[in-house]
């Protein structure tokens, strides 16, 4: 018998027959034996809804008041989903955060979650009960409810696994796992069964958007085990091996350092949403990039990949890449600046994305970023911007060249889905 923690989204539980579908898999889950909770996100689109009846009364509504409303969609969820499980005869219980106890600072719209009392669980759990949880809420030390950001229930989820010590998270979505690429860029992605927590935590804050940042962040710190699946996949049916093992969707876990076959690189992420600006000629001294980056970072806009140009009679330029939606905005600031920062001009480029190589792999093989910018060479793809970590290479190009960047890096590396190769559904 193991312990399941399961998270399903807005798309799984997006209608009353979807919700019915999700209550007969969480029963193939309890009558093989297993003890499983249940995080669930409310019905798809009904948190825009909440959010846009409160913007009809307020351009900014209280926080408090907000919380409290927006998170009585997941409280709908819980309510049906524990209905439709006890109609086919499961015994199970829908409880809030407040209720599970879920303790959280008092951030309003984006609490983290300081500790969780599994006593109540743990009793239902005991009683032969599947236990129904309300994702993406807690409750502060005085009891006002508090909401995690938008995507924390998959946060919820991992928390609960934590807490609860549990053998597998799993997290529930509309594709079947986690792929070497979108594969709607490319045909030939394929998924895969297993990744670090390092290179998912780079492939989510890269543009991969299979897991929600922070949740990868919680699971890779409490060790917990991340699988992510299809909730419509009918071989999910609710059984493990004897080596309490399932091949199916993929999952999340440490790099246990014994696998001869890990490939250097896992896979390849990207972000349209990129812009690139520069700096002509300010002065090369001590105080310029911070002359340059705290009027951008008072305006609450996050800044990306940096470059600074060698100097050249004691000149240089500065460059460095924002979101898209913030382009606009971040040159208005530095032109506001440019007499006290001394350069001559402001200028750049909305039209531009970020590809990235990620994979442990690279931490043993020399040569992956000049292998990746030989490749990209070959199929006349100029480099403007170049970032690298331990287990990841980004380059900066033009926006007209990311498919075809994605496509021949995804061959270059060799993560092509070979013949015979099971290939994403409806592709």
């Amino acid at each position: 018998m193991a312990l399941i923690v399961q998270k399903y989204g807005g798309t799984s539980m997006g209608s009353i027959e979807r919700i019915k579908n999700v209550a007969q898999r969480v029963k193939r889950w309890h009558d093989n034996g297993h003890q499983v909770v249940v995080v669930v996100s409310a019905m798809s689109g009904e948190t825009n809804r909440l959010i846009g009846l409160a913007n009809e009364i307020s351009k900014n509504p209280d926080p408090r008041e907000y919380d409290q409303m927006v998170s009585t969609g997941e409280q709908v969820s819980i309510s049906l989903l524990a209905m439709a499980l006890k109609e086919i005869g499961v015994n199970a219980k829908s409880m809030t955060g407040g209720q599970v106890a879920i303790r959280t600072d008092d951030s309003h719209t984006k609490a983290r979650i300081q500790h969780i009392d599994d006593s109540q669980l743990r009793e239902a759990l005991d009683n032969g009960m599947v236990v129904v949880v309300a994702g993406f809420q807690g409750v502060d030390d005085k009891g006002d409810i508090n909401t995690l950001g938008r995507g924390g229930s998959d946060t919820t989820g991992v928390a609960l696994a934590a807490a609860l010590n549990a053998d597998e998270c799993q997290i529930y979505t509309d594709v079947d796992g986690v792929y070497t690429t979108d594969p709607r860029v490319t045909p030939k992605a394929k998924k895969l069964d297993k990744i670090t927590f390092e290179e998912m935590l780079e492939m989510a804050s890269l543009g991969s958007k299979v897991l929600q940042i922070r949740s990868v962040e919680f699971a890779g710190k409490y060790q917990v085990p991340l699988r992510v699946l299809s909730s419509f996949d009918e071989n999910v049916d609710g059984k493990f091996d004897d080596n309490f093992k399932q091949n199916v969707g993929t999952l999340i876990t440490t790099d246990s350092g014994d696998n001869m076959e890990q490939p250097i690189i896992s896979g390849i992420a990207f972000t349209r949403d990129e812009a690139k600006i520069t700096l002509r000629d300010v002065p090369d001294r001590p105080g310029v990039a911070s002359a340059i980056l705290t009027p951008i970072s008072d305006a609450n806009i996050e800044v990306d990949m940096i470059i600074q140009n060698l100097s050249t009679e004691g000149l240089t330029d500065f460059t460095f890449t924002v979101s898209r939606n913030d382009y606009q905005k971040s040159v208005e600031i530095l032109n506001e600046h440019l007499a006290e920062i001394g350069g001559t001009e402001v200028v750049g480029q909305d039209k531009v994305v970020k590809v990235s190589l990620v994979g442990v792999g690279m931490r043993s093989h020399a040569g992956v970023a000049s292998k990746m910018f030989q490749v990209l060479a070959e199929n006349h793809i100029n480099i403007q911007m170049v970032s690298t970590s331990e287990i990841k290479v980004s380059v900066i190009v033009h926006e007209e060249h990311l498919e075809k960047a994605v496509k021949v890096l995804h061959t270059a590396f060799g993560l092509d889905r070979k013949e015979g190769e099971s290939k994403v559904a409806g592709l």
